[in-house]
């Protein structure tokens, strides 16, 4: 039995795939979801549990809410898109290949300090991917998440500040301890 999604991951989930949902249409889609526990803990309020989570994704800033006449909508923000990354990266069914393909991908950052709170979020999601901080600012993996880094570096408009490199040479001192570090056998 794989590990149950919160509510709060799966209006995230909702989200991202669209511009921007009505509140109803949210809780409709929670509600009908048949592995859905979390909303059904709350006896007889299964819309107020959604309601919370709702409040308190706005309140961290995952997502902004629009009110008008008709009904609130909500949208998910780029904090919200990197909070779902992550859950992503970290959950039990987010299968990554652990055969190595002899290529290393490599994340160079150079990001200014007035951006920190963002090269902070991008370094937590590259431990998450199972980089590994070769020199300041130089991570390193064997593991295929160069599409993932060209999306967040797209999505940051961090166009300068992060390079993505791709490589089967690395030199042979660099090589075998690299292969320590993941566990490869030489």
């Amino acid at each position: 039995m794989g590990k149950k999604v919160s509510i709060q991951e799966k209006i995230l989930r909702l989200l991202h795939s669209r511009k921007a949902v009505n509140k109803d249409l949210i809780q409709k889609e929670i509600l009908d979801d048949k592995d859905n526990q979390d909303a059904s803990q709350v006896p007889g309020k299964p819309q107020y549990a959604i309601k919370r989570s709702l409040k308190s994704l706005s309140e961290g800033g995952l997502v902004e809410e629009f009110e008008t006449q008709q009904s609130n909508f909500y949208r998910i923000t780029p904090e919200g898109r990197h909070k779902l990354r992550s859950l992503k990266l970290s959950s039990p069914t987010s299968l990554i290949s652990t055969n190595w393909d002899g290529y290393w991908r490599m994340v160079m950052l150079d990001i200014p300090e007035s951006r920190k709170s963002e090269r902070n979020s991008l370094r937590y999601i590259l431990k998450k991917a199972g980089f590994i901080m070769l020199k300041n600012s130089v991570w390193i993996s064997p593991y295929p998440f160069e599409h993932l880094f060209m999306n967040i570096k797209k999505d940051m408009g961090l166009s300068t500040e992060v390079i993505i490199t791709v490589t089967r040479l690395v030199d042979p001192e660099t090589e075998d301890e690299l292969y320590k570090l993941f566990g490869f056998n030489t």
